[in-house]
């Protein structure tokens, strides 16, 4: 039995009758946009997401298993499950002390995106997003502590255009450090600790963990202090753990979902480059799935209609080492993941697109297919076959040890 409540011409209900709002008898048919209140523990869940299914309204507490669609017996009122159809249903979360703050959409204006380092993936990254943003970014500001690097690319992108369609391409302007979260998201790809050429490991991102962290304390600090609403999004590796250093440095001044990690987008455009080459895994390319870090305990699964084990097994170790294969032409693998993780997947993100990314789940930052939507963040839910989520569920607790949970 749902309660309604009408605060500020916003109407509001929620499962459990304990708000002292005014309540009111019903949602009325003409609302398109409604707000969905519930309780649970702030320091294993979100702030607020998009309801994409009715069973969202009764679950007890976030987890590992809102990637799973199930069913609900419960009854629904026909125009609160068309709203929730349309994904007009935002979750809040009272147990965030300015959940109030939640009660609106986000609006679908051009972004202003701001990027930290123009080293090889930044630079990669900001040569995609400069082509591909232009209906979704407004501006590119970016920063790197060398002001030559900023110099040179303001002249390289603003001197980057179609030839008679002056305005189709994003104007990129050098900001100070002080500028940086002066937008809708800022995009962190400093990195140091990356193993030369001959170095080989086998899991280079893990390598670059410590001292990455280090790096990206102060810009959570920073984002924190400056009280920052857009998005944090974190290119360099490992960007899971990496995307936890955030929220944890930020001590509960950023919410969870503002962070997002973008490593998971190059392991699934690996994945599709063998599924076209081999003809076994050529299921991928249309019921294909990733979830997980960008690195060992990637999860591939071959078909989420017909799961096989043994073929997501081995195209899931084809993506993870596809990055050795580039290394042992001589060159560092960064061009695929500053486009596919990152250019591309961040203006997915910006227009509201489906992409791959790291998002916060009950504690843990993990990948897999999802949209931020005016009512929120959806992460997709499918049919899991057992086999795939026993993967799924064994990486997601090794990222809780790796996180420190």
């Amino acid at each position: 039995m749902m309660t309604y409540y009408l605060y500020k011409n916003k109407y509001l209900f929620s499962a459990e009758d304990k708000y002292d709002y005014p309540r009111v008898d019903n949602i009325p048919v003409s609302v398109d946009e409604l707000y969905f209140l519930y309780e649970h523990d702030r320091s294993f869940s979100k702030a607020s997401y998009a309801v994409a299914d009715a069973s969202d309204l009764f679950n007890p507490e976030e987890s590992i298993d809102s990637l799973i669609l199930n069913e609900t017996e419960e009854i629904i009122p026909e125009n609160i499950r068309r709203l929730i159809d349309d994904r007009k249903v935002k979750a809040v979360n009272t147990c965030y002390e300015d959940y109030e703050k939640g009660f609106c959409f986000a609006g679908n204006k051009k972004k202003k995106v701001n990027l930290l380092a123009l080293g090889d993936v930044g630079s990669t990254l900001l040569t995609g997003l400069k082509l591909l943003g232009g209906n979704i970014v407004e501006s590119i500001g970016i920063y790197d502590r060398s002001p030559e690097k900023i110099q040179r690319f303001e002249y390289e992108m603003n001197q980057t255009s179609f030839p008679f369609e002056f305005d189709l391409l994003t104007e990129v302007r050098g900001i100070t450090k002080d500028e940086l979260f002066d937008c809708d998201m800022f995009v962190f790809c400093a990195s140091k600790g990356v193993p030369p050429i001959g170095e080989e490991v086998r899991d280079v991102r893990m390598v670059q963990l410590e001292e990455n962290a280090k790096l990206i304390r102060e810009y959570a600090i920073m984002a924190a202090d400056k009280e920052f609403k857009g998005i944090f999004a974190v290119v360099s590796d490992p960007v899971d753990p990496l995307c936890y250093v955030v929220l944890k440095e930020s001590k509960g001044r950023l919410k969870p979902e503002q962070i997002k990690g973008y490593g998971l987008g190059v392991m699934n455009a690996r994945a599709v480059y063998y599924a076209k080459k081999h003809r076994e895994y050529s299921m991928y390319l249309q019921e294909g799935r990733a979830f997980g870090p960008h690195g060992n305990d990637l999860v591939i699964a071959n078909s989420i209609i017909n799961y096989d084990d043994k073929l997501s097994r081995e195209l899931t170790k084809l993506a993870v080492e596809a990055n050795l294969q580039v290394r042992k032409t001589g060159y560092k693998p960064y061009i695929a993941p500053a486009l596919s993780s990152g250019a591309i997947s961040i203006v997915y993100t910006l227009e509201g697109k489906w992409h791959y990314s790291s998002n916060y789940i009950a504690g843990v930052y993990m990948g897999a297919k999802n949209r931020n939507l005016p009512s929120g963040l959806e992460i997709e839910k499918i049919n899991m076959p057992d086999g795939l989520f026993d993967r799924i569920k064994y990486t997601y607790n090794n990222l809780k040890q790796i996180s420190g949970i």
